[in-house]
């Protein structure tokens, strides 16, 4: 897989996944009844919209017609400037303030309402169903980018590799092997580089006990949910969509078409055409999984002839599965060492957005809940005992002096949000566990906040022995987050994915990012370790198109 983010030489050349991967897609458009040329140059365009290079009125006004004769219909979000005849009101005169930036394009999709085509879907439900509306009161609806935006931060340096995240996302919704939802890939890039898993011993799916597999370097491909995605803008029927709800992108299922636009037109390579028959029958899956809250199918494994990708889990998000699953993922609960942070990303209080903040924090927490006893056990062990650092040490198993001193880093820097923390997150639990420690440590009556007990932990400004003398620190705050960093070695590094492309990406990365060199190599755990494929062309003799990193 290449990671270009420059244009190569070839001008013909439009995909930032290089030139192989372009025609690849264009050899996979052939082989459908519809314009390969259409949609390789709408794919083109459609990319050049999101990094602003195109006007979103033009783009539509461009194709109007050619997907008007190829379709029969247009049913994109936005339709031709001259609905309307470009009258105040109409929609001629919305695209002109899109275009102008005057209004933001979800807004604009709300006030335009059936309008562009797009009520049967429902999408704006709340818009449609007065439809006495006018557009000023339309308008007053709370504006999409202040409500809930389901995304992840992922962290690469603590991946290991063990391809959980796949199984899981596989199992839960049943696509067929080697169209991967989610799809983990060990890579160098020239600058970095990686072992060779023959020289690592490792159980499949148990790779988190060796510490080896943290040297490889590693990226985590789910679907991106792009606040403004390309695959969207060139989809006929509005069957690909953002839902207002969350900001999930999806797929309807009964409305897809299977032209496969919207594959070529993705920047990340996270489409898949279902060419036959699923390996799963529709009669296993469970229908309040297919259907979201507005009753479309746009989860679970596609039916035959239609497309399919990551989809963030919108049966879980609306409450389908029970309200213990809303705000969680399959592939975030199934990660055995917590890298995969799912949830609002409008929200400062969830889990994707701590840890984004703070990487080195949260990942200490994380640790601290898994190897310290729990609070009522501490409490337990510590009854009777004196209250200094080395006997509350020596009475609980688990406990060093340095665990202790994360601990209370922990309590100084804690942060007080607006907001509450969003149902599913899981980072303010484990927090408030490793503060109940502290609590616990507290009531043989050793103060950890005074200076002597500070000192002794090594966590005063005058103490202050970090392994970078040269960092300046003015507070106890600056000399606990020089400890979290110092204990989990935290990424230096946060970003998204061609994020140049303008897409807006829900995703965001902590680690090494992938070079313009960087190709896959052989990860400590093979998909066929557990019982997946790497790519779909393995089943399909090239009826699809997979993902080739030679």
């Amino acid at each position: 897989m290449s990671f270009d983010d420059e244009p190569t030489d070839d001008e013909e050349t439009f995909h930032p996944l290089g030139e192989a991967w372009q025609d690849d897609l264009e050899d996979a458009l052939d082989d459908t009844e519809y314009d390969t040329e259409l949609g390789m140059e709408m794919a083109k365009d459609a990319m050049r919209v999101t990094k602003g290079e195109l006007a979103e009125e033009e783009f539509h006004e461009r194709y109007h017609e050619e997907v008007m004769e190829e379709f029969g219909e247009d049913e994109r979000p936005i339709a031709s400037p001259d609905d309307g005849d470009g009258e105040e009101g109409g929609i001629g005169s919305t695209l002109a303030e899109l275009a102008s930036g005057e209004e933001s394009r979800r807004e604009m999709l709300k006030k335009a309402g059936a309008g562009v085509g797009f009520a049967s879907l429902g999408w704006g439900a709340v818009d449609q169903q007065e439809p006495e509306q006018s557009v000023e009161e339309a308008g007053e609806v709370e504006n999409a980018d202040e409500g809930t935006q389901w995304g992840m931060t992922i962290d690469l340096e603590h991946c290991d590799g063990c391809l959980a995240c796949v199984t899981a996302c596989n199992q839960e919704h049943g696509w067929d092997q080697g169209a991967n939802w989610m799809y983990v890939l060990a890579f160098e890039d020239g600058e970095v580089e990686s072992p060779d898993p023959d020289t690592v011993d490792v159980e499949a799916g148990n790779c988190s006990d060796e510490p080896i597999v943290h040297e490889f370097n590693y990226l985590v491909r789910p679907c991106q949910h792009c606040t403004d995605a390309p695959c969207e803008k060139v989809c006929p029927t509005t069957a690909r969509h953002t839902r207002d709800e969350g900001g999930l992108v999806l797929t309807d299922y009964e409305v897809c078409i299977g032209c496969r636009y919207c594959q070529v037109a993705c920047p990340y390579g996270v489409n898949y055409f279902q060419w036959d028959e699923p390996d799963v029958d529709r009669s296993e899956l469970d229908p309040e999984g297919i259907y979201d809250e507005r009753g479309r199918p746009v989860s679970r494994r596609a039916p035959r002839g239609v497309m399919s990708k990551c989809v963030f889990d919108p049966a879980r998000q609306d409450g389908n599965a029970g309200e213990g699953l809303i705000g969680t993922s399959a592939c975030e609960q199934a990660c055995p060492p917590n890298v995969i942070q799912f949830g609002d990303k409008n929200n400062p209080a969830s889990d994707p957005e701590r840890y984004a903040e703070h990487p080195a924090r949260s990942r200490t927490i994380i640790n601290l809940f898994a190897e310290l006893p729990s609070p009522n056990s501490v409490e337990s062990s510590l009854e009777g005992v004196d209250p200094s650092v080395d006997a509350v040490v020596d009475a609980v198993d688990g406990f060093t002096t340095g665990k202790v001193a994360l601990a209370t880093a922990v309590e100084i820097t804690q942060e007080e949000y607006e907001e509450e923390a969003p149902p599913g997150d899981t980072l303010p639990e484990k927090e408030q566990t490793v503060l109940d420690i502290v609590s616990a440590i507290e009531t043989t009556g050793l103060d950890l906040g005074s200076d002597d007990t500070l000192t002794q932990l090594g966590l005063t400004v005058e103490g202050f022995e970090g392994p970078s003398q040269d960092v300046q620190v003015t507070s106890r705050e600056d000399v606990a987050y020089e400890l979290f960093e110092d204990y989990v070695d935290a990424p230096e590094e946060q970003f998204e994915l061609l994020a140049d492309m303008g897409t807006n990406p829900n995703v965001t990365y902590l680690g090494h990012q992938p070079g313009p060199e960087a190709h896959q190599v052989p990860g400590p755990v093979s998909y066929d370790d557990v019982g997946m494929l790497d790519t779909r062309q393995e089943a399909l003799d090239d009826q699809t198109v997979g993902l080739d990193y030679s």
